[in-house]
């Protein structure tokens, strides 16, 4: 399974895609960070940002999209900008008729760490070691997102699966 994995965010998106099954070590095929101008418009800068999923979507042809599920903060722009970023991330694959799960930090840390409240270090790492990466992937936004990936793949992959495979025999 292919799942491109998406750590959402207005100025910086990270876009990580791992190859893998459940119980096996995955493989790293690509990622990327999308970024956006602060300064620049709200309007242009999402429109930027699905131009750019869309276009990875395309490039990398995933099975499935993983997005990290936006949690509350103290920073309500923060949280605004967030929110609308992982809005374009679910509608990028949603319009390419994939389907879209969401995991929280939580759940993505317990995943690939073992811990639901590692820190990004201890994340980055786990990743590096998980595909055997000969470094870490750099910046953060992008080893959050293939994290993101890999849970997917070990948690929700095989859920996904089957709800895409009914969804199929519905047409």
């Amino acid at each position: 399974m292919r799942v491109l994995g998406i750590d959402p965010g207005l100025t910086r998106c990270g876009v990580g895609v791992v190859e893998g099954m459940p119980g096996r070590q995955g493989k790293l095929i690509g990622y990327t960070v999308v970024r956006s101008d602060p300064d620049e418009d709200i309007s242009q800068r999402l429109l930027h940002l699905d131009h750019s999923l869309a276009e990875l979507v395309e490039a990398y042809r995933p099975e499935s999209v993983a997005v990290e599920r936006v949690f509350a903060q103290h920073n309500a722009q923060s949280v605004m900008g967030t929110a609308q970023a992982s809005g374009i991330a679910i509608l990028a694959g949603a319009r390419a008729g994939l389907p879209v799960q969401t995991y929280t930090p939580s759940e993505v840390k317990a995943a690939v760490t073992g811990s639901g409240t590692a820190d990004k270090a201890q994340v980055t790492a786990m990743v590096t070691r998980l595909l055997k990466l000969a470094a870490p992937p750099k910046p953060a936004d992008a080893a959050d997102a293939i994290a993101i990936a890999i849970c997917h793949i070990w948690r929700g992959g095989t859920r996904a699966r089957i709800e895409a495979a009914a969804r199929r025999s519905l047409r």
